[in-house]
């Protein structure tokens, strides 16, 4: 075992089973059900309840080629315009073949989404990048919840066994590298206290996001990046992180709001509400050919340059011609947020700024989900299928982790592989870990250095604070044998500075702008030199490793195990 992991404990006990899902949103969920209909005996891992990861807060909705006169051709097109020429095209395909079905069996499962009163039709409605209406939403804005609900309900009616309040900590392996599980950190009361381990041959990672690497985001503050910094220490490769997606609408709450921001979905310009100035102008029209509907990227960036020109730091979202009966049926949530912050959207203009939203990048895995580490899976916001590109089509999200999760199932329960050797429990760590606080220097070296503006200057001064705070604690560990105690705060920064460096490493290096990789010294798009992908490892001194790879050449090169 590497000596790149997190200091902890040694597990004091353990439990076994055929997989472990570390994630309790739509695509661990999934995974879980699908693998335990198989057969399989499984155990979810989950680090705060189950229903608190971020599917529960997606408002959106879930994007497939559903209605009349929709195709999955027409979804494609739509993809690979918002993925920005990095996006790998059978990838994108299988997205969008398979998603309709799967979308059908989440509804069979028990999920209810919104249909017409006239005769019972999925009601299906637009977002941004999409040329036709195909997103299915639930409760108006609550689409996230129905899904958590819905496949909560289920795992718990199938008799899955899960383990809550978990921080996973590092990979288990055999001599011969192969996954052996996972150990955790179980905050709580309970025979399962504190660090143990799941030992299993199979691990499917789908821990969600890295949102709260800064300063304001949509994430919940369970999205650290763990599964990100987990499967790098175990040799994983990690693709595209530099595309990191900031939402153009979130709910302005003043300059010092820090952590989660309430999200104004991307639906409330779909039906109609148009993005404005301080004084009432329409800045989208002339754009973009759908205006407010533009791919998420090329909003974020017109509200900001609007920022900047104007001096300020929000713009507005009017959406008060949508009255009072429209906003308490088609969004309850955004508007008792507001009017929980003190904005009532039926009589005034909403203020919204971007803030970070969605990793398009991550664990590099091929069409099954499988990573370069042997038995290691990811699935959903934590993986990088090469679906999204360089900047996520609205509503794909939970798509892409229903359908890659039921293809991660089918490998598990289908593929004969070797049977693990025993796990090589950890020794010693020489890694330190760091100080809670460092969670917030991060967070705002991230912001000003690597947020929606970019440039090489930014990115070398984020670099070098992040090198700073990441120096200091090793330096630490060398002169006084002295680290932060281990505990979920200083697990949880050190994943968070782990994720950042890495983060900003690859984005230094891409020197274009590309999706919703915004470089101001580099402002355009460079096919000849950049229609790649940067794919990062961690070398064994710790510092991650960059080199490029066609944008052709998505998925790894497969294993000896995991070949057919």
């Amino acid at each position: 075992m590497s000596d790149i992991r997190l200091l902890a404990p040694a597990p004091g006990w353990a439990i076994d089973a055929d997989v472990v899902v570390v994630g309790s949103g739509v695509a661990g969920l999934t995974t879980a059900l699908r693998c335990a209909a198989g057969g399989a005996r499984v155990t979810v891992v989950t680090k705060a309840r189950l229903d608190d990861g971020s599917t529960r807060w997606a408002q959106g909705g879930i994007a497939a080629a559903l209605g009349d006169g929709d195709t999955p051709a027409q979804h494609l097109d739509d993809t690979l315009v918002a993925g920005a020429g990095v996006c790998d095209e059978s990838a994108v395909r299988l997205l969008v073949t398979e998603g309709p079905d799967a979308v059908r069996r989440l509804i069979a499962s028990g999920a209810r989404f919104d249909t017409s009163e006239s005769n019972g039709e999925i009601l299906l409605t637009r977002e941004g990048g999409h040329h036709r209406s195909r997103i299915v939403h639930a409760g108006g804005d609550a689409t996230g919840a129905e899904v958590s609900r819905a496949l909560v309900e289920a795992v718990r009616t199938a008799g899955i066994e899960t383990v809550e309040n978990a921080l996973v900590l590092d990979l288990l392996t055999d001599r011969g590298g192969r996954t052996a599980g996972v150990t955790l950190h179980v905050m709580g009361e309970g025979r399962r206290d504190g660090v143990g381990a799941v030992r299993a041959p199979a691990v499917v990672l789908a821990t969600g996001g890295m949102g709260q690497v800064f300063s304001a985001t949509t994430n919940p503050a369970v999205s650290t990046g763990d599964g990100v910094a987990l499967a790098l220490r175990a040799g994983a490769e990690v693709s595209d992180l530099e595309f990191v997606q900031f939402h153009p609408t979130v709910l302005w709450l003043g300059p010092q709001a820090e952590g989660q921001q309430p999200l104004v979905s991307e639906a409330v310009r779909g039906e109609g509400a148009h993005l404005v100035d301080a004084d009432g102008v329409r800045f989208m029209l002339g754009q973009h050919e759908l205006a407010e509907l533009a791919p998420r990227d090329i909003v974020a960036k017109a509200i900001t340059r609007r920022m900047q020109e104007h001096g300020t730091d929000h713009m507005y979202l009017d959406a008060r011609h949508f009255g009072a009966e429209m906003w308490a049926r088609r969004f309850p949530t955004i508007l008792a947020a507001c009017r929980a912050n003190g904005i009532d959207p039926v009589s005034e203009p909403i203020p919204v700024a971007p803030a970070a939203h969605y990793a398009s990048g991550g664990v590099r895995t091929d069409l099954r989900g499988r990573t370069t580490v042997p038995g290691l899976y990811a699935c959903g916001e934590v993986a990088c299928t090469g679906v999204h590109g360089a900047n996520r089509l609205a509503s794909n999200s939970l798509l892409e982790g229903l359908v890659f999760a039921e293809r991660i199932a089918d490998d598990v329960l289908t593929r004969e592989r070797p049977a693990p050797g025993a796990p090589v429990l950890p020794g010693p760590s020489r890694a330190p870990l760091l100080e809670h606080g460092a969670r917030y220097e991060i967070q705002r070296v991230m912001t000003a250095g690597a947020g929606v503006l970019r440039s090489a200057e930014s990115l070398a001064g984020a670099a070098a604070a992040l090198e700073r705070v990441h120096t200091r604690a090793v330096e630490d560990l060398a002169r006084d044998e002295k680290t932060a105690e281990p505990c979920v705060e200083t697990w949880e920064a050190t994943n968070l500075s782990l994720v950042a460096r890495v983060l900003v490493a690859a984005a230094a290096r891409r020197e274009e702008t590309r999706g919703c990789h915004w470089r101001e010294d580099h402002p355009e798009r460079d096919d000849a030199a950049w229609a790649r992908h940067l794919v990062v490892t961690l070398a064994p001194d710790g510092t991650p490793a960059v080199r490029t790879t066609p944008s052709t050449d998505f998925p790894p090169v497969e294993t000896p195990e995991h070949s057919a």
